[in-house]
């Protein structure tokens, strides 16, 4: 945004590779390619700005699985989400399906409407542009996750499908504000669907880069930044660092009640990852899994309770909610011909030294029997991994902080300017400011949006 304004613009990135959780590699085997965080990414083919942005032309293509989503089921057939509602109403029992589709229609019919106001700024920098689709969003969205499950649906099909996407808000799902999750990601994946790219998500990075080099911006890596002091003088300073970093590197800049504000930022649970190189695919039992990069693996929406409010009480679930990619079945580029790809996590206590490896191959285990046996290889990555690659991830936190309703809200201090830090020239632009986490760049786009108007405010 900055450099199509005509500004000089240089990135400092600390690794030797751009694209913080959002880059790929062969972390396994030779030949085998693994994203190292996000995989799929509904939000980056949501997103206003790089929807406007020319990634194709700098070599992004979109990978569409067959169904977005497999959510496994103990007592009978997965619950596929496919991109078509009346497909995936027809996976429901009865009165399920239709309540399913009553709930999803208007967000699916006006997902960019939706999208404008979700991925905006949050109050009180401005009311939402589509109050009334605002106000039925909150219906569904504000209440506990478990509310709207066992409210709108009678059957366990339904409850599981609508659980296993509002897990991804990170929260406990009786907690207010987990539902939001839910209707977002299952909406997201009926109007766009949940997309990978060709060649891993490194491609996407690489897109982004490629795009600010032609338009003039400079990209160095290996190039941490451990005070602002290091810096020459310039018109604004972006910080794409969560609040325990900025604290660090701004130092004394900020005033003392700035930085009591950040550090009591509140980051959520970590993340345990598991990355394979497989012999063959996932042998699941249902083999329609087969249709989906992403199968959520947990055989009720009462597991998935229990497993969602272990980390925020500091426990380990036996069963955890784990989350699978499978992008291999669709994008051949990741694995040898024949051999494939795939990882999954689960959520544990931030920080959490607890190896989660055997828990997390048994979930799967239980639903595709001989999964074990088609291992060739594993990377693990706990919440301390996690950090040690990208240290936004603080604790193994994959979203920037808590996805507590607050947070949301006031993201990461209640201020008229969520980007700002009291410091002219001095801005915020991680996924710890709104609209939050994800793959999106609208943080970043916010944040530009207030620096051009604080620099022209000072000019």
């Amino acid at each position: 945004m900055l450099a199509q304004a005509g500004w000089s613009v240089v990135v400092r990135e600390a690794a030797d590779t751009p694209g913080g959780g959002v880059r790929s590699a062969a972390i396994t085997l030779p030949g085998y390619l693994h994203d190292l965080g996000s995989a799929v990414h509904p939000l980056a083919v949501s997103s206003p700005v790089f929807r406007s942005t020319p990634l194709a032309a700098h070599g992004l293509e979109w990978i569409h699985p067959t169904a977005p989503l497999a959510q496994v089921m103990d007592d009978g057939p997965a619950v596929l989400l496919h991109r078509d509602l009346e497909e995936t109403v027809a996976e429901l029992d009865g009165r399920d399906g239709q309540r399913y589709r009553a709930m999803m229609t208007p967000f699916v019919e006006r997902w960019d409407a939706l999208c404008g106001d979700l991925l905006a700024p949050t109050a009180p920098v401005r009311l939402p542009r589509h109050p009334f689709l605002m106000a039925r969003f909150a219906r569904y969205g504000l209440p506990a996750a478990t509310t709207v499950a066992r409210s709108s649906f009678a059957g366990g099909r339904a409850r599981a499908l609508f659980g296993g996407l509002a897990a991804h808000s990170i929260l406990p799902l009786t907690w207010l504000g987990s539902a939001a999750f839910g209707v977002v990601l299952g909406a997201a994946a009926h109007a766009v669907g949940w997309p990978i790219p060709r060649g891993g998500s490194g491609a996407l990075s690489r897109a982004l880069v490629a795009y600010l080099e032609s338009i003039g911006g400079t990209v160095i890596t290996s190039a941490p930044v451990r005070s602002l002091t290091e810096l020459p003088p310039t018109d604004a300073l972006l910080l794409d660092l969560t609040p325990r970093q900025v604290v660090a590197v701004a130092g004394d800049r900020l005033s003392a009640g700035e930085r009591s504000a950040l550090s009591n930022f509140r980051y959520g649970p970590g993340a345990f990852k598991v990355d394979w190189a497989l012999s063959a695919p996932i042998p699941w039992r249902d083999s329609r899994c087969g249709q989906a990069a992403t199968v959520h693996v947990s055989g009720s929406l009462d597991e998935m309770v229990v497993s969602e409010a272990a980390p925020w009480s500091g426990t380990h679930a036996d069963r955890p909610f784990v989350l699978v990619v499978q992008p291999s079945l669709f994008d051949p580029t990741r694995a040898p011909p024949g051999r494939h790809t795939a990882w999954g996590y689960c959520h544990v206590p931030n920080g959490s030294e607890v190896d989660m490896v055997a828990r997390i191959e048994a979930q799967i285990e239980r639903f595709a029997p001989g999964f074990r046996d088609v291992i060739a290889a594993r990377s693990v990555m706990s919440p301390a991994g996690l950090e040690s690659y990208d240290a936004n991830l603080v604790g193994g936190d994959l979203g920037g902080g808590a996805n507590t309703l607050r947070q949301i809200i006031f993201r990461p201090v209640a201020r008229r300017v969520p980007y700002a830090t009291g410091v002219p020239g001095l801005f915020i632009c991680s996924s710890s400011t709104p609209p939050g986490g994800g793959v999106h760049g609208m943080c970043g786009y916010h944040a530009a949006r207030a620096a051009m108007a604080a620099v022209g405010e000072r000019v």
